[in-house]
This record gives C-alpha cells, sequence and structure tokens, in this order.
C-alpha cells in the first residue's frame, strides 16, 4: 500500500487544495523538506496524503546521517512519468466539474479494456488518475490472475 507519494506544481497550495477536495480532505503547508510545500490529507484510516513541492524541485541524498534535501533544477519539463490513481468518494460529474473549474484537462478512460479513471492534469502537467466508488470496484477485479491479493 502506499501511503504518501510527492509531485511538484507551479501552484503548491492550491493543487493540494484541488486534490484534497477530490478526496473531501484538507490541505495545509508542508515545509520541512522543501520552502513553499504544501500537502493534501485524504482524512482516512492509513493517514494517505500527498505532498505537492514547488515546480522543479529534485529530492537528492544528502551526505552522512541527514535527511534528503530539495534542490531545484531550473531546467525541469512541465511534465513527469511519475503519476498515481487515487480514489475519490466523488461522482465523476463532480470530477470534471472541479477540472472544468480549475481549467485543467480531464477526461474519462478505460485502462486496457477494464476499469476506467478519469485523467485529471494537475496544473495540465501531472497526471492523476481518478477514481469513482464504481471505478474502485472495476480497478479490484481487473487484478491479474496470479497476482497477490
Amino acid at each position: 500500500m502506499i501511503h504518501h507519494f510527492s509531485i511538484a506544481a507551479k501552484n503548491p497550495q492550491h493543487v493540494a487544495g484541488v486534490i484534497a477536495e477530490l478526496w473531501r480532505g484538507r490541505a495545509m503547508p508542508f515545509p520541512p523538506v522543501a520552502v513553499g510545500s504544501w500537502v493534501a490529507f485524504a482524512g482516512d484510516e492509513r493517514n494517505t496524503l500527498i505532498e505537492v513541492y514547488p515546480f522543479g524541485c529534485e529530492l537528492q541524498p544528502a551526505e552522512g546521517d541527514a535527511d534528503a534535501t530539495a534542490v531545484v533544477n531550473p531546467q525541469a519539463s512541465r511534465f513527469t512519468a511519475s503519476h498515481a490513481a487515487v480514489a475519490s468518494p466523488l461522482e465523476e460529474a463532480e470530477i470534471f466539474a472541479i477540472a472544468a473549474r480549475e481549467g485543467w484537462e480531464a477526461k474519462y478512460r478505460k485502462r486496457g479494456g477494464l476499469f476506467g479513471v478519469v485523467e485529471l492534469w494537475l496544473e495540465n502537467s501531472v497526471m492523476i488518475e481518478v477514481l469513482t466508488a464504481e471505478m474502485q470496484q472495476e480497478y479490484l477485479a481487473a487484478r491479474p490472475p496470479g497476482a497477490p491479493a
């Protein structure tokens, strides 16, 4: 299971707020690693969250007995291979309404003909796949034979 992951955004506060809205959760500042970072909390029993760092932040290992550090890369691309599928209590129409309000691209896709997702492009740069309750059931039913339960 994944408890948290991080992404980068031009406006971390706003993006964290929208992600929290998808979960009916909350967002708050999260500066321990990078100044200007925010975090979206799902408010679930696993304390699921997404950290949103300023655009261009790269986590790099620190020397010796120290935490990783955040360094800004001025040459960063606006796209990344990093993405996540996130469960949402919202209906599909609510997800599309949020995307429209934000001016962010969103579309329904059926992955491999097995389960549906809403591709929501945060700031039109970072994709998250948002799954409604029905899509979550499709996703769970799509477990390949022999895969761990």
